[in-house]
């Protein structure tokens, strides 16, 4: 008889230092390791070139094609001492940041399990379809809807609440919740959803996650996640998960 999977608590959307996180890679897999999770999807910018709000350089920096390779390495390296130390499963993605003075053309989306690199010059459009094709499970992320807006120029991402019916097929998920905002229009489309935290300080470690049953494995996450079959929500407190067991 098959028996039941027990649900892996996800954090899908997490900066570092490689763009415009406050942690190192190493310190992102110790802080979330020791407070119990089961899978972490590092998720860095990739801007276009003429990106009006994320500088290239320093700190806050993207990912490049130039640089890519050794994002990478970073996380499969990490990868290995996440699951040795913390059964933490470390995921390797990007964010794919279209962002443009005009709030109706941005638009961000979150590449769960993306090991090529993919440009953002030739739009969003064209990247999301790079991204399926080299595998990647794909989230709308922040999916404001245009009377609402964002908290800042970069978050003012709007483009997927006024072009829902074009980009609904080049996605797979949708944010229900980003860290405690909840984007309530997204229930009511009934489009499939996860909430994540969209990880830049020590403190997003908490608000809405995402529960996936399925197999604690790379392959089988992202293969839920390209699926229709149900994600479950969970909110984590200002208590260590542990310390809360």
């Amino acid at each position: 008889m098959r028996g039941k999977l027990e649900p892996l608590l996800c954090e899908l959307h997490a900066h570092t230092r490689w763009s415009d996180g406050a942690l190192i890679l190493s310190e992102l897999v110790d802080l979330y390791g020791q407070n119990g999770f089961d899978v972490l999807a590092v998720t860095d910018h990739v801007v276009r070139r003429d990106d009006p709000w994320l500088p290239h350089d320093g700190p806050g920096c993207s990912v490049r094609g130039s640089n890519h390779a050794d994002y990478l390495a970073e996380i499969l390296a990490q990868a290995e001492r996440a699951r040795r130390d913390y059964d933490l499963l470390l995921v390797a993605g990007l964010e794919l940041t279209f962002n443009d003075p005009d709030p109706a053309a941005s638009a961000h989306a979150v590449a769960v399990g993306c090991r090529p690199f993919v440009g953002l010059d030739d739009g969003l459009d064209l990247a999301l379809a790079q991204a399926r094709e080299a595998g990647a499970a794909l989230i709308a992320a922040h999916p404001y809807r245009q009377e609402t807006g964002g908290g800042s120029p970069a978050r003012a991402t709007t483009r997927f609440s006024l072009e829902w019916r074009e980009l609904e097929p080049l996605v797979d998920r949708w944010e229900l919740f980003n860290r405690y905002e909840l984007f309530a229009w997204i229930a009511e489309r009934g489009f499939p959803a996860v909430a994540n935290g969209d990880f830049h300080q020590p403190e997003h470690l908490h608000g809405w996650k995402t529960l996936l049953p399925c197999a604690k494995s790379e392959e089988a996450v992202v293969d839920y996640l390209r699926s229709t079959r149900p994600a479950f929500l969970t909110r984590i407190d200002n208590v260590p998960l542990r310390q809360a067991a």
